[in-house]
């Protein structure tokens, strides 16, 4: 989409201004009590402040203490803030692709009325025409045109789309290039694929993911714990004669609770959705990036995933006693009329070898079928020619009473072993021979999948193909596992297996038989061109439609959960300095033996109070870059991951906060005298 390319900085004036105004409109208490972290810092700002004025501290350091930690609730805004207004600016590209739709509705009896495009309804007939915006989403029910869907998916080039194929499904706002089609509406109004991603996009339908939630459980417990713990204080200190100031204890409060990650959590979960749209995949909740992550198996289509689908003709191997050109001359003809992109380098390999083209008289040419897993030519004087799969030839010349030679199976597998698909050739009852049919492997595959081997993702290419074919295909590409000659039947039913074992399952698809797959599974990846049931049922639509997205996806989901996972041991570590920074301050007066945990050799009390809280409130936006962009992401097992996280963010989170305190320390003594 048109904004997916723009500057991620937070310091773009388009995202900053509004954030910038969102942080403070977020200090309403409907929006505060949604995180309960920071809505105890936002109390405790209100108690200091009350404090101040009421005279129990002193004014200086009780209106520092109260800016300081309202800039704190600022930041945590600010950082959330800064995450939807990416969002809002991606929605408004959207919002211009579906102004002022107007269509062209059919009734009953055929006849045109003109009608804006939020009157239609499911069912509705609409006529599209070179040169018009589809008013609604929809499947094409009739013709086939070029479109145009930059206004959705950012890409110039037009897309093909055709009534009665995996590719009729049309989106509201796209643009018609050429010729005439009518679309059958199959969206509400407000409910279209347009208006979702703008609300997706724009934040307002994200849901917490699991892990989000379990998390914010924790931190709304430990902010519970260390809040009773701070308010029993004063009466546990009574014991020993000292008095705590109030303000002091709020200082305490808000150094104790988690506030960096408790500030920062809601953008690290809108940014991963944000992250999974600038590779334009709509995720149509959280939930469905962070179980990538998760995900323990990958289910994907060969063709157009693993290899670049168009199978191109390389090799005729005739049997023992047929000549070299009656094979390329049957093949030749047997393809004249075959528009797929095989028949084509049939044809086109045939004339390279020296094979004439003629355009046969009186010819009655047969396309493929799926029942009949052949094509051919029949031409005067009974002369039947045919090429298909090995068995669908046999019985076809068995049928006409021929004899079919054994050096036939063995020529086919030779065929399939090298990860080729065999197609045989027939003249009347007699075999002629082999075509040698090669799917490429994409370039760069197998070091993906080897990627994804060592997060410890298992990966099963699905293939119609027969099982030589796949095993070959299999063992080039690099994936663990496969199952060929696949049907819809089989996908479901691998799923459910896998799901069955505990694993979570991804994966693929873009036509309407995909849909049970695709909803049952744990991930499910539907086509942008593909159809509307397709995409309802997926938890993500792939508006490039490139099937490999599915790998990219998975290692946004890993990012996300990673991101999340070293600011929160971060977060937890910083919090070891605060302590020292603070419990000296609280008692060492009345307790003499305190200013031994006063390590940091910090100017006075007060100075320790204001560097931490200044430290405390400033790591917040110091960290938006890092949870908007995510943590860098390197393939590696658990343990690896874990042990440097914590080398990382753990030790990096008990020994910058030191330094940093003290740092500011030494600034607030130098400048104020403190």
């Amino acid at each position: 989409m048109t904004t997916t390319n723009e500057k991620s900085s937070i310091t773009d004036g388009n995202s900053f201004k509004p954030a910038f105004i969102d942080s403070f409109k977020k200090l309403a208490p409907q929006h505060a009590i949604k995180n309960p972290v920071m809505a105890v810092v936002w109390l405790g700002t209100v108690l200091t402040a009350v404090a101040t004025i009421a005279g129990w501290t002193t004014s200086g350091f009780g209106w520092s203490v109260t800016l300081i930690l309202l800039a704190t609730v600022l930041f945590a805004n600010f950082a959330e803030a800064v995450a939807e207004a990416r969002g809002r600016g991606q929605a408004a590209s959207l919002r211009r692709a579906r102004k002022d739709l107007v269509a062209r509705r059919l009734d009953k009896s055929g006849k045109e009325s003109t009608v804006p495009g939020a009157e239609l309804r499911p069912g509705d007939l609409v006529v599209v025409e070179e040169g018009q915006l589809v008013p609604a989403d929809g499947e094409i029910v009739e013709g086939m045109a070029t479109i145009n869907e930059a206004a959705v998916t950012g890409e110039s080039a037009p897309v093909l789309r055709e009534a009665g194929t995996d590719r009729s499904g049309v989106i509201g706002g796209t643009k018609v290039l050429s010729d005439r089609i009518v679309v059958r509406v199959t969206a509400e109004p407000g409910a279209s694929f347009l208006d979702r991603m703008i609300s997706l996009v724009e934040g307002s339908n994200r849901q917490k993911t699991p892990n989000e939630i379990a998390l914010g459980i924790v931190l709304a417990v430990m902010t519970l714990t260390f809040l009773i713990v701070v308010v029993t204080l004063p009466f546990i200190s009574g014991f020993v004669n000292v008095e705590i100031n109030i303000v002091l204890l709020v200082a305490l409060l808000v150094c104790l609770i988690p506030t960096t990650i408790g500030g920062l959590l809601p953008a690290i979960g809108i940014a991963g959705m944000n992250r999974a749209l600038k590779a334009n995949v709509l995720a149509k909740s959280g939930k469905a990036v962070e179980v990538a992550g998760d995900v323990d198996v990958l289910l994907l289509d060969k063709t157009g995933t693993i290899t670049y689908g168009d199978r191109q003709a390389t090799a005729f191997y005739a049997l023992a006693g047929v000549d070299a050109t009656q094979l390329r001359q049957a093949a030749l003809l047997a393809s004249l009329a075959d528009p797929t992109p095989e028949g084509k380098s049939i044809v086109k390999l045939a004339r390279e070898k020296g094979e004439k083209l003629v355009d046969p008289e009186h010819a009655h040419f047969l396309p493929f079928t799926a029942q009949t897993r052949m094509s051919g030519v029949d031409l005067p004087g009974n002369r039947v020619i045919r090429k298909g799969a090995m068995d669908a030839i046999v019985k076809h010349v068995q049928a006409l009473n021929g004899h079919v030679l054994a050096e036939l199976e063995v020529r086919v597998h030779d065929v399939a072993r090298k990860g080729a698909t065999p197609l045989v050739v027939s003249d009347g009852h007699h075999v002629l021979g082999v075509i040698e049919l090669s799917d490429v492997i994409k370039r760069g595959i197998k070091e993906r999948f080897a990627r994804l081997r060592e997060m410890g993702v298992k990966t099963v290419m699905i293939t119609g193909d027969n099982k030589l074919t796949a095993a070959s295909i299999a063992a080039d590409a690099g994936v663990d596992d496969y199952i060929a000659e696949a049907t819809p039947e089989d996908k479901l039913a691998r799923i459910r297996a896998e799901q069955a074992g505990g694993r979570l399952v991804a994966m693929v698809g873009d036509g309407t038989n995909d849909a049970p797959a695709l909803a049952q599974a744990d991930v499910g990846l539907a086509m942008n061109s593909g159809t509307q049931a397709a995409k309802e049922a997926g938890n993500m639509v792939d508006l490039d439609s490139d099937p490999a997205k599915l790998l990219a996806v998975v290692e946004i989901g890993k990012q996300q959960l990673i991101t999340r996972g070293a600011l929160t041991t971060f977060s937890l570590a910083n919090d070891v300095s605060k302590y020292f920074a603070i419990l000296p301050a609280l008692f060492a007066s009345a307790i003499p033996s305190m200013a031994a945990l006063n390590v940091m050799n910090l100017s006075s009390p007060s100075s320790a109070v204001l560097s931490a809280l200044i430290f405390n409130a400033f790591i917040i936006p110091a960290l938006i870059p890092l949870a908007l962009r995510g943590v860098r992401f390197k393939p590696a097992s658990a343990t690896q991951l874990l042990r440097n996280n914590m080398l990382i963010y753990g030790v990096g989170g008990v020994v910058l906060p030191f330094i940093a305190i003290k740092l500011i320390d030494m600034i607030l003594s130098a400048l104020f005298h403190i």
